[in-house]
């Protein structure tokens, strides 16, 4: 039987893909390198901006030298970002407030910077409902690997069968089956709403996800 539901961030609850992409091509640009979409879609997608960084290094040659201050300059890029851009989006206040009130426990695993998600949480309205957040820097190791999600089910002292994990890339997705819970997949944050995730609950405990 499900107990929890733990979301990731970007794609999921937030629909900020573009802001940080946009935002670490627009500190890289200032040193002349990009990552292109398609290799944003393809490979980057979901990893943290440190990993991201390191392999510029391996494949491009970007010297590593650089790696502080474009991190810096990118996560600045994208707290601007969400002081426009990020708004509170109902579906996703009624998922989690009805989940609440149901006696689920929600919690957040995301492969951003503590900073970005809790200020995230706080523009979207969604703070209040979370039990924890959890960040890259909370983990040795990002998705995909398992570890993010091996802590979480741990604080939330559950087993990984009583937990159901929403996640948007192919990253995320192994990190939840890794760690042994349900994994809800979506495409956007639109299909993040109370019907799907009551859906996959129930899916949950007749073992059929």
């Amino acid at each position: 039987m499900i107990k929890a539901i733990i979301f990731d961030m970007d794609g999921v609850l937030i629909d900020a893909k573009e802001w940080h992409y946009e935002a670490l091509n627009k500190a890289l640009g200032l040193f002349g390198y990009e990552i292109s979409r398609y290799d944003h879609l393809v490979t980057y997608d979901g990893l943290p901006t440190s990993q991201k960084l390191e392999m510029l290094s391996m494949e491009k040659g970007m010297p590593k030298k650089l790696h502080r201050f474009i991190n810096e300059l990118k996560q600045q890029y994208t707290i601007d970002r969400i002081f426009t851009d990020c708004h509170p989006m109902f579906h996703h206040e009624y998922a989690l407030s009805k989940l609440r009130q149901e006696g689920y426990r929600i919690a957040v695993a995301s492969n951003s910077v503590r900073k970005t998600v809790e200020l995230m949480m706080e523009k979207s309205n969604l703070l209040p409902y979370l039990e924890f957040f959890l960040s890259n820097q909370d983990v040795k190791k990002a998705k995909p690997d398992p570890e993010i999600y091996n802590i979480a089910i741990s604080r939330l002292g559950l087993s990984p069968e009583e937990c159901l994990v929403v996640e948007d890339n192919k990253n995320g997705i192994q990190a939840g089956k890794s760690a042994g819970s349900h994994v809800m997949e979506v495409n956007t944050v639109y299909d993040v709403n109370l019907e799907n995730i009551q859906k996959h609950i129930e899916m949950a405990g007749e073992n059929r996800i």
